[in-house]
């Protein structure tokens, strides 16, 4: 994971510098554009009768549709820059390699970020069509975590989502949701990690919120015996070659053992499945 979070930050970077100078320069470049077309305009008007050599050349180049269209041209080309600046920030945002130790950060800006990393498996394409996206964001705190490795988290789970709706009819819908609780759920079945326990001498008069973080779809679910397995090691529902069945067992030890969170699954065959995901907003000391 971290040389994929290297390797991200990389690409991030490099193309942001070019980018940034193309953008930057393309409202110099509209601005340009406008007043040489409206020099062009006072031209006409002040010599209303032009020469046949310029009569010729203005049917050639179609004056009156490059009037038109140069400036819905650099208009698209400012938006299409605009977009790949957006998908930058989602790249850096993702990686985090600049925060290797544990900062606050907004958890909805991870998840909003791996969401656009994903979009060309959401949208409707030649191997699958489309798959809607629900929001239900609540109001959240910044959270003191490894912004980085929780958004591998949100990475693999997604993923897995997508991967479970691909032979599903539909409507194929994955819902997120985001709260903050005071009162943390614990485990209660073999699927669920273990919560660590309390260090000695630890103060619980005040004891820290928990955001909590579901994401569910409404592919075909599990029996209980697939998802009690889920976070093992190696262990896959995947044909050959496309699952090496790490996913969830990185994202249960980046949950549970790096933040003491709690990492679950809900699920039953015919009602889809749900990733719960709980983290304090605060590392316990």
């Amino acid at each position: 994971m971290s040389s994929l979070g290297q390797l991200v930050a990389g690409v991030a970077h490099e193309i942001n510098n070019p980018v940034n100078f193309i953008y930057g320069n393309l409202s110099h470049a509209h601005n340009y554009a406008r007043d040489l077309l409206d020099l062009v305009a006072l031209y006409q008007t002040t010599y209303a009768q032009p020469t046949p050599e310029i009569k010729t050349q203005l049917k050639a180049i179609d004056l009156e549709f490059i009037a038109n269209d140069l400036p819905q041209i650099l208009s698209s080309m400012s938006a299409g820059t605009d977009r790949i600046r957006q998908i930058v920030l989602s790249l850096r945002n993702f990686s985090r390699l600049d925060e290797s130790a544990m900062k606050r950060v907004n958890i909805h800006e991870g998840i909003d970020s791996t969401l656009l990393i994903l979009q060309s498996r959401l949208k409707t394409n030649s191997s699958h069509a489309n798959v809607e996206v629900v929001k239900n964001y609540g109001d959240l705190p910044k959270v003191e975590c490894y912004a980085g490795q929780l958004n591998q988290v949100f990475m693999n789970i997604l993923s897995n989502a997508i991967d479970a709706l691909e032979d599903q009819p539909a409507p194929r819908i994955i819902t997120i949701s985001t709260e903050l609780v005071q009162e943390p759920e614990t485990p209660t079945s073999t699927n669920a990690a273990p919560e660590p326990a309390p260090e000695a001498g630890l103060d619980d008069s005040t004891p820290p919120a928990f955001v909590v973080i579901r994401i569910h779809d409404n592919g075909p679910g599990m029996s209980e015996l697939v998802s009690s397995k889920l976070f093992d090691p190696f262990f896959t529902t995947k044909s050959v070659g496309k699952g090496t069945g790490l996913g969830l067992s990185v994202s249960y030890h980046i949950v549970v053992e790096k933040h003491g969170g709690l990492l679950k699954c809900n699920s039953r065959p015919g009602e889809g499945a749900e990733f719960y995901i709980q983290i304090p907003t605060a590392p316990v000391r």
